[in-house]
């Protein structure tokens, strides 16, 4: 068992736990300039405490255990999202809205999928607290977009889903059918959904490419329903168009559950899966349910793609280098590893460049 971890966690070696931080900070660096400040909550709570304000699938994927200090409960976060909402709501509930937060660290998970075996992940992401507009949705999936961009994640897509689009298209619907409907259309199940409402079919043909999409809902809308929920949405997506491809899938639920009136997934080439997920939601708080819209980001499958690594220069300096130049260099940006003896060599320190008559030369 020696050198053994327990299944989901992994470490993360040299030159991929730096590739992870600088990731980490371009993401945080782009929010930074949009206004989002940074906290940093605990890895855990106790659980009452932080279960009240998880969706109910994250709360079962959250690790407990007895302090041994309070002899209460505690729970390891299986996501920031919920204590940056505790954060918003009590540390900061005098603050002036909207509160812009950005935030990163480590969660922890119960239990793995398939799609997802890693327990043990970072998180990355922003909230805007105390608005949930066509506005704050444009600025949130601007900032989600830039800070990818930043981090040098190439291929984006983003795919949209209207969370509570059945709510508004059958307001008079019974509590256990309007379940039962949105199920079926999770499950893209045409069969189930006819035996429903045949009304609610074309919501399974409306998804694809954006646009088409779109109009889609809007020849279906026949009432006029959505057409101020659909004009914010292409809003949202103008914003971003031509940076990335945009679909969307109507009815998607799943991961949404909590989310209002709008919600998107982050996806890049040459990743399995979502890199990322975001959309509107309510915090409970003294003021009252505010509303809030946010992202974020998944930094493992990222990384495990090989994506925003970025360039490894590493400048070799021989014995006798002039302590001047080094730190010249090391403020010009470059990685500087010194040799310590003789037997020190550039391939050793698997470094690309060589230091030459007080200049770096590529090996």
């Amino acid at each position: 068992m020696n050198g053994l971890l327990p299944e989901g966690f992994h470490d993360r070696l040299p030159p991929h736990a730096d590739a992870a931080a600088a990731l980490e900070a371009r993401v945080l660096d782009v929010a930074r300039l949009y206004g989002y400040e940074r906290v940093d909550p605990p890895l855990a709570e106790f659980e009452a405490s932080l279960g009240a304000r998880l969706k109910a699938a994250s709360a079962k994927d959250a690790v407990r255990f007895t302090d041994p200090v309070s002899r209460a409960t505690l729970a390891i976060r299986p996501d920031i999202t919920a204590q940056i909402g505790r954060i918003a709501a009590t540390r900061m509930a005098h603050h002036p809205r909207p509160v812009r937060l950005s935030y990163a660290g480590p969660v922890l998970k119960l239990r793995a999928s398939e799609l997802r075996p890693e327990r043990a992940m970072r998180q990355i992401g922003c909230e805007l607290i105390g608005r949930d507009g066509v506005a704050a949705a444009c600025e949130i999936v601007t900032v989600a977009v830039a800070a990818l961009e930043a981090a040098g994640v190439p291929g984006l897509a983003l795919d949209f889903t209207l969370p509570d689009l059945v709510e508004q298209l059958a307001p008079g619907m019974n509590g256990d059918r309007l379940a039962a409907l949105r199920e079926r259309l999770d499950a893209k199940d045409a069969a189930g959904v006819a035996a429903i409402d045949p009304a609610f079919l074309p919501l399974i043909e409306a998804a694809g490419p954006f646009d088409a999409a779109v109009e889609r809902l809007r020849a279906h809308d026949a009432k006029g329903a959505l057409t101020s929920r659909l004009d914010g949405l292409a809003e949202v997506a103008r914003a971003v168009a031509g940076r990335v491809a945009l679909t969307l899938d109507p009815t998607e639920r799943h991961g949404f559950e909590y989310q209002s009136w709008i919600g998107f997934s982050l996806f890049a080439r040459g990743v399995r899966g979502e890199i990322g997920r975001g959309g509107s939601y309510s915090v409970i708080g003294a003021r009252g349910d505010e509303p809030a819209v946010g992202f974020s980001l998944y930094a493992d499958p990222i990384l495990d793609a090989g994506l925003a690594t970025g360039d490894r220069r590493r400048l070799f300096l021989p014995i006798g280098t002039d302590p001047a130049i080094a730190g010249r260099l090391r403020a010009q940006g470059w990685v500087a590893v010194a040799a310590l003896d003789a037997d020190d060599s550039a391939g050793a320190q698997l470094c690309t460049h060589i230091l030459r008559d007080g200049e770096p030369v590529a090996i």
